[in-house]
């Protein structure tokens, strides 16, 4: 035979190649040269062998080290015999490790031992309206779910109380069946007994059989202070429940906050109107405003403030929900102007603007 290649340029890598690096080399050399994609192509079958004995080797910490100081020749030829071991025997040998290339159990290859574990149940999307004070407060609000709950009467198993479920005699329990094609036998969930390796032969007379029954429920949600419209919350394990005891899914919040009468939300900003009489504009003031919180802040209009003038109150909006702290209150400043006037009042400004003018 002739002699080996190098492993490094078997996989196309470089000596200082991480092991992501090398791992995904393997993956690309196996899917391109895998016997099942390359039938009568001898030479394809030469190159998967030879890229799966790379890879054993690079991926091993202990025999990569000894590779890349003695060669060859540093392994002592004591490693599994790649040059006269069919492919079948190579993905039966190495059914666990592509497994993790490839999923399922076996990683679609004949000899797959671990059993398929029940998918989870189904997520659920619920929406959550708000006001803008509970948004700013944040605090616990319950959420109405109407759907599968799990069965009270057998605890989620689908069997009769006091009896236990069967094994699947189609798939012996291990929750897959298998079929060959080409070199490779490829294992998909089973039908029969739908990836859990049990049935059920006394099904439970609540549920009758499904583990699960209809109902409405509330779900006590625990919203942040701060939150805003078109955020998201996770609450995990509150979702539909999953087949046969498996884990529940989660149930995700759309979090909508209503527009309030006074007070506008930019981010994390709070934005409201402040009207002014004439005097209290020219003479400045200082007054007290009641945020939708229930929250009490002194603004300060200096004197001479314009119409349409911002004042912004700093640490006064809405909370932060990535660091502590809070935004901006920013009050924008409007001049009530009176539509009637006593004869007094229009001397007395007559008066003003007389002396305005002559300064």
């Amino acid at each position: 035979m002739s002699e080996k290649r190098d492993y490094y340029e078997v996989l196309g890598v470089a000596r200082e190649s991480s092991d992501d690096d090398i791992k995904k080399a393997y993956r690309q050399a196996a899917l391109k040269h895998h016997p099942d994609r390359n039938q009568g192509n001898p030479d394809a079958e030469v190159k998967f062998k030879e890229a799966t004995e790379a890879y054993t080797i690079l991926s091993d910490p202990d025999k990569r080290a000894a590779y890349d100081r003695f060669g060859h020749a540093g392994l002592g030829g004591g490693g599994y015999d790649f040059n006269n071991a069919g492919v079948g025997d190579i993905l039966s040998h190495f059914q666990d490790m592509f497994s993790d290339f490839f999923g399922g159990a076996g990683g679609g290859f004949s000899g797959g031992r671990r059993r398929r574990q029940p998918e989870r149940g189904q997520d659920v999307r619920v929406e959550l309206t708000l006001t803008l004070a509970e948004a700013l407060t944040g605090g616990k609000h319950e959420v109405a779910i109407h759907g599968a709950v799990s069965c009270e009467t057998c605890h989620g198993s689908g069997a009769k109380p006091g009896t236990k479920p069967e094994t699947c005699s189609q798939c012996r329990g291990s929750g897959q069946v298998t079929a060959q094609r080409g070199f490779i036998m490829f294992s998909s969930p089973c039908a029969r007994c739908r990836g859990t390796g049990q049935m059920i032969a006394s099904p439970c007379e609540t549920c009758r059989g499904q583990g699960a029954v209809e109902k409405q429920r509330k779900v006590l949600v625990n919203v942040p202070a701060g939150i805003d419209s078109e955020q998201r919350l996770r609450v995990p394990g509150q979702g539909m429940p999953g087949p046969a005891n498996a884990p529940a899914g989660d149930l995700y919040v759309d979090i909508e906050v209503e527009a309030d009468t006074h007070f506008e939300r930019h981010g994390n900003d709070l934005g409201t109107r402040l009207t002014l009489s004439f005097a209290e504009a020219a003479l400045g003031m200082v007054t007290k405003l009641k945020l939708p919180d229930e929250r009490e802040v002194m603004v300060k209009v200096e004197g001479g403030c314009q119409p349409g003038s911002v004042v912004v109150v700093k640490g006064e909006g809405a909370p932060r929900l990535d660091r502590g702290g809070r935004g901006d209150l920013h009050v924008m400043i409007a001049v009530q102007v009176p539509k009637k006037l006593s004869k007094n009042a229009k001397r007395l400004l007559q008066e003003l603007e007389t002396e305005l003018k002559s300064e």
